[in-house]
């Protein structure tokens, strides 16, 4: 059974992972000050450099759009895989076996090394079937995709391949990458079995990697090109251990970053579907694997899409025969799972996007997708067909149909206007279908079976209900000008999962104004301890427990410091520790103080600046502390209680020593 990852593991993976190491796969990165390296942000379009990484604390944040965190944090967001995958994979590089909490457990090395092995034989059979594309037999898959319109460039981008018509080609390479063992050929998937043994499952062929989020190679499809080949028209890789075809998208390894970026994912129903929409510009295409688009593609897209209710679309296309219209009716199904909004687009004279590219050329796909309409409308339409509307019956079964289509519609702005069309269609009068989808919200459609019978009323779902999935890591708010920029549930938006937002809590933290010298110092003073804290003493760390800061920000961060500094033991997992102990809106502000570029070039210059900042702070808490004194001084009669008018002066002299003597220490 999975568990929740120990969090001293999770810790220990912050701390052996080089965050360095890992952004340079993504960015290319200059030095950029003692222990501070840059480059220009994988998270939005810049030409000036404005990411920045400090490895010894384990922290990127850009100045540009306010994406910030740790490498667990990066790699979720480049690659949208999730908190545990994420860990999981740090974990089994850095050689980090994970524990996991209450009992649960996750994969054993011994699965982590058979996991490893049938990467391992895939990868050697994608470099196999490519290779093959490039021999006489092949020539006439070549020909296929030269039919359709794709070069010999396509084909590479895509890592098209071609599996030889022999038996056992593809046996006879694995057995001599060393793969012996019969029970570990047979789990790739890559075989089939017979009364003589193993042969290749994949035969006369032309053969397309399916490949996950990270670009590993999982399984494949392979399309027919003989005759004489009885098989399927599309024959795919079986589920195994490392390929489930409910949890893959063909093309998310190309389509992920547009995907995120443009918050748009376009659904087509094959390979060279796929093809033919990154080839004409639509670069955030993706296919199903012989399979519905269902539950598991949903929380893959959502993932992708930052599915939190701020926009996004998901773009189905499907052939206009009668199987595209039930794959069509399928998908709005899985519509609720979506805070995105949902649209369909249909060929013209039911193309698909590889016809229409064939035929029409790239503009044509563009502007098939731009053509889409919403899916509720299109299956409101699809179910009317099952009314006869020239009959009172019919028009009421329709309308029993169509009103709870309607009242859930997610825009409020287009549900008046939908519910006006729909009494169009009907003939009905306005105010009978306004008061039918008024009183069917929450109800779920059910298509009827014959004409004049309306269906029979559909199962409760209340209004907030699930959508369901996992909504993944989402970007950094970044910040304005003058505020701190919440999360949608800061200011009471619907999230799924979610209770009642916390508008007021978003508002106290206005951006401190760093015009004012105090705030100003106050930020000094967080980045000294937030960058460095190994290099407070315990009487510092004291003092700084005891410091008061005025900037509402400024205090809710060094509130988050007293409560990391309680269980923090690595500096390299500190800033993270904070991170999580302030509000959500403070998080990109940590990541700012943590990398700012401190007025140091050596390391002697940095431990100068730290200490005569940590001096200052403690200086501005002895000013506040006399001014208390000297207050209550003011307002007593010396006569009337000598001895604590005598107590108070000494203390303020005792604080002014202390205050010159932080000064000769400058």
């Amino acid at each position: 059974m999975a568990g929740l990852i120990k969090r001293e593991d999770i810790d220990a993976v912050r701390e052996r992972v080089d965050l360095r190491e890992v952004v340079e796969q993504f960015v290319t990165l200059k030095g950029a000050g003692i222990g501070s390296w840059k480059g220009l942000c994988p998270f939005h379009d810049e030409r000036t450099p404005s990411f920045h990484i400090r490895p010894h604390v384990g922290t990127y944040h850009c100045f540009g759009c306010g994406e910030s965190g740790d490498v667990i944090a990066f790699l979720m967001a480049l690659e949208h895989t999730s908190f545990q995958e994420t860990v999981e994979r740090l974990a089994e590089k850095a050689g980090i076996t994970l524990r996991y909490e209450d009992g649960g457990t996750g994969p054993t090395k011994q699965e982590v090394g058979r996991r490893q092995r049938l990467l391992d034989a895939h990868k050697i059979a994608d470099e196999f079937f490519q290779a093959q594309l490039q021999t006489p037999e092949a020539q006439i898959g070549r020909e296929f995709l030269t039919g359709r319109g794709f070069t010999r460039e396509h084909a590479q981008q895509f890592s098209v391949g071609f599996a030889p018509k022999s038996w056992d080609a593809l046996l006879k390479h694995l057995r001599a990458q060393r793969f012996h063992d019969e029970e570990e050929l047979r789990q790739t998937g890559l075989f089939s079995e017979g009364s003589r043994g193993l042969y290749d499952r994949f035969r006369g062929r032309l053969i397309w990697p399916i490949r996950d989020m990270t670009g590993n190679t999982v399984g494949f499809g392979g399309r027919r090109l003989f005759d004489d080949d009885k098989g399927p028209k599309y024959l795919n890789s079986p589920e195994t251990q490392i390929y489930k075809k409910s949890q893959v998208l063909y093309g998310i390894d190309l389509a992920k970053r547009s995907i995120a970026k443009k918050r748009e994912l376009v659904v087509v129903e094959g390979y060279t579907d796929v093809m033919a929409c990154h080839v004409a510009g639509v670069d955030t295409a993706v296919a199903t694997c012989g399979t519905a688009f269902g539950e598991g593609h949903v929380k893959i897209s959502r993932r992708l899409l930052s599915d939190d209710g701020g926009g996004g679309e998901v773009i189905f296309t499907f052939d206009g025969d009668e199987a595209g219209q039930t794959a069509a009716l399928k998908a709005f199904k899985e519509d609720h799972m979506f805070l995105a909004h949902t649209f369909i687009a249909i060929g013209p004279e039911g193309m698909d996007p590889c016809d229409v590219r064939q035929h029409r050329g790239d503009d044509a796909v563009e502007e098939l997708i731009r053509s889409r309409r919403p899916l509720f409308e299109f299956a409101i339409r699809a179910g009317m067909k099952d009314y006869d509307l020239s009959t009172v019956e019919g028009r009421v079964g329709a309308l029993r149909y169509a009103a709870p289509v309607v009242a859930g519609i997610k825009d409020s702005a287009l549900r008046p206007a939908y519910t006006r069309e729909l009494a169009g269609w009907l003939g009905m009068d306005m105010d009978d279908v306004a008061r039918a989808v008024h009183q069917s919200r929450g109800q779920a459609p059910q298509r009827g079976g014959s004409a004049g019978q309306g269906p029979q009323r559909g199962q409760q779902r209340g209004p907030q209900e699930a959508p369901g999935g996992d909504v993944g890591h989402q970007h950094a708010h970044v910040p304005s000008e003058d505020m701190y920029a919440p999360g949608p549930e800061d200011f009471g938006e619907p999230h799924p999962g979610r209770g009642p937002g916390t508008a007021s809590r978003a508002q106290q933290f206005p951006r401190p104004d760093t015009r004012d010298p105090a705030v100003m110092m106050e930020r000094q003073a967080l980045e000294v301890i937030i960058q460095h804290p190994t290099r407070l003493t315990a009487e510092q760390w004291e003092e700084i427990f005891t410091v008061r800061f005025t900037a509402p920000a400024h205090a809710a961060v060094h509130a988050g410091i007293r409560s990391a500094a309680a269980s923090a033991t690595d500096p390299r997992n500190w800033v993270s520790a904070v991170s999580e102990e302030v509000p959500q809106p403070l998080r990109s502000l940590v990541g700012e103080l943590a990398l700012a570029q401190l007025p140091a070039r050596t390391e002697d210059g940095v431990e100068a600046y730290c200490q005569s900042i940590l001096n200052r702070l403690v200086e501005l808490k002895i000013t506040h502390q006399k001014a208390d004194l000297l207050g209550r001084l003011q307002r007593m009669d010396p006569a009337a209680d000598p001895e604590e008018y005598q107590r108070l002066n000494r203390e303020v002299m005792e604080l002014e020593r202390r205050r010159r003597a932080l000064r000769a220490e400058d």
